[in-house]
């Protein structure tokens, strides 16, 4: 009984954390892998739009032409299978004032690769990526890490991006709630995560139709990545 009781109250504090993700969690986590990268602490009305598993033919379009309607900047985190065909799509993301970073060839949880396929598939997208510019930002599918592929990703002069605002999008199927989501833990220094590609990318233009200008009339700003990062270097 004492066990069931004990996994029951696990359970509920872990949904907690992946629910509210709650500021002094985050700040932990900061401090204890500062290499990392989840939000800053800044007063600034700054927020950071990311974009993940792109290009696609269809969706990445929408989602540019709503970042350029409203003069929003993002960081679109591609998987370099998805780039043969479309290169003239990633140049355009580069053209309009985004950043690329590198989320790998392939969809799936990065975490469950050996170092060794961790570390090819990293730079194969590498050597794909940087024919349209810089990439200094990595994300691992899924979001899993470990200290090993942190110290591959620092050999080979990266940072790893997770973020603090996830609605779920990935497994909610629900542009309502994507949306609400976001608008109710906006807060300035924060990192947006949202996806591409598929039934998921026309969510991320649904989603992004509603919050862009809501957050806008509330005085933010969205910046990439590296912006992000260098107004928590300026703030140090």
């Amino acid at each position: 009984m004492l066990l069931k009781r004990l996994a029951t109250v696990s359970i509920l504090i872990i949904g907690y954390v992946l629910m509210f993700k709650p500021s002094w969690i985050l700040n932990r986590l900061s401090a204890h892998s500062p290499e990392v990268l989840y939000s800053i602490q800044t007063q600034e009305p700054i927020l950071a739009l990311t974009i993940d598993d792109g290009p696609d033919p269809l969706t990445t379009p929408l989602i540019l032409d709503l970042l350029l309607d409203h003069d929003a900047r993002a960081t679109f985190f591609l998987l370099s299978d998805r780039i043969p065909g479309n290169e003239a799509l990633v140049q355009r993301i580069v053209d309009e004032g985004h950043e690329i970073g590198n989320h790998l060839t392939d969809d799936q949880p990065s975490i469950r690769l050996s170092l060794d396929e961790f570390e090819q598939q990293l730079l194969s997208a590498q050597d794909v990526l940087s024919q349209f510019g810089e990439v200094h930002w990595f994300r691992p599918g899924s979001g899993w890490y470990n200290k090993s592929m942190r110290a591959i990703l620092t050999q080979h002069g990266y940072r790893l991006a997770l973020g603090s605002i996830h609605p779920f999008d990935s497994h909610v199927p629900s542009s309502w709630f994507a949306s609400n989501y976001i608008l109710w833990r906006a807060q300035p220094g924060a990192i947006i995560v949202l996806h591409d590609n598929g039934g998921r990318g026309h969510r991320t233009v649904d989603t992004l139709d509603k919050v862009i200008p809501a957050l806008l009339a509330r005085d933010f700003r969205f910046v990439t990545l590296t912006e992000l990062s260098e107004q928590a270097q300026g703030v140090n």
